[in-house]
């Protein structure tokens, strides 16, 4: 397969895949729209489906290159990017990974959207943190933060461990962002909730629920039990309702 070594290679080819009929919906869909949480943002419409196919043939691409990507101010170059060094991170040895997680790291604010957050934070930074000493320290570091994204990270990251059957990290960092106002996070963290119920045990998820549910905010508790049978559902509904 042929190898190209730079951003701007990566970023013209990115760009034939370009369509600009669909820039307004795009930029709506992502509230890139004044008073939007993305506010100033820029899309070329690629799709992911092609953006996913020009990461492949730019896969080798140097972190001095991706870094040039992951800065831009169009949308589609930062989440090429991405789709690069999730790749670069599962296939590196553990210093490349960790040279992977440093530069995503250093530019965690060019991670600013939820789509940005989903496709990264579980790949890269969950599985990095998940043998180091700091762990806990830079999870709810990010989860105290005024940054919309990083508070998304630090939630999406600890989908790595739900995936091994582990749940604690995910239930504290839950718990460090039940009553927080935004709903992309609202939603994050009842995503996480629901994954812990069906991929580690249901009995957790209902002890959690059964703590939490009168008083967290109802986007996060239809997202948590989303999957539960209709006499759970109604009953942790009505437990929430009693309080209102």
């Amino acid at each position: 397969m042929e190898t190209h070594t730079t951003a701007k290679e990566a970023q013209h080819e990115l760009r034939t895949f370009s369509r600009p009929e669909r820039v307004e919906s795009t930029t709506k869909f992502f509230k890139a729209y004044p008073g939007g949480y993305s506010e100033g943002d820029f899309f070329l419409s690629c799709g992911v489906p092609a953006t996913r196919g020009v990461a492949k043939r730019f896969a080798r691409l140097p972190l001095d290159e991706l870094d040039k990507l992951i800065t831009s101010k169009w949308h589609d170059d930062r989440l090429l990017a991405l789709f690069i060094l999730v790749s670069q991170y599962r296939k590196g040895s553990p210093t490349e990974r960790a040279a992977i997680y440093d530069c995503y790291i250093a530019h965690k604010a060019h991670v600013n959207n939820w789509d940005l957050v989903d496709s990264s934070a579980q790949f890269i930074v969950g599985p990095e943190l998940a043998e180091r000493a700091d762990k806990l320290d830079v999870l709810t570091t990010l989860a105290h933060s005024d940054s919309l994204w990083d508070r998304r990270i630090a939630m999406i990251a600890t989908f790595a461990y739900i995936m091994q059957g582990e749940a604690d990290d995910a239930l504290m960092i839950a718990e460090i962002l039940l009553h927080d106002n935004h709903d992309l996070i609202q939603k994050a963290v009842g995503w996480m909730l629901r994954e812990i119920g069906k991929r580690v045990s249901r009995d957790i998820l209902l002890q959690f629920l059964d703590t939490h549910a009168a008083t967290m905010p109802r986007t996060t508790l239809r997202y948590a039990i989303e999957h539960l049978n209709q006499e759970r559902r109604a009953h942790y509904m009505q437990q929430r309702s009693l309080l209102r």
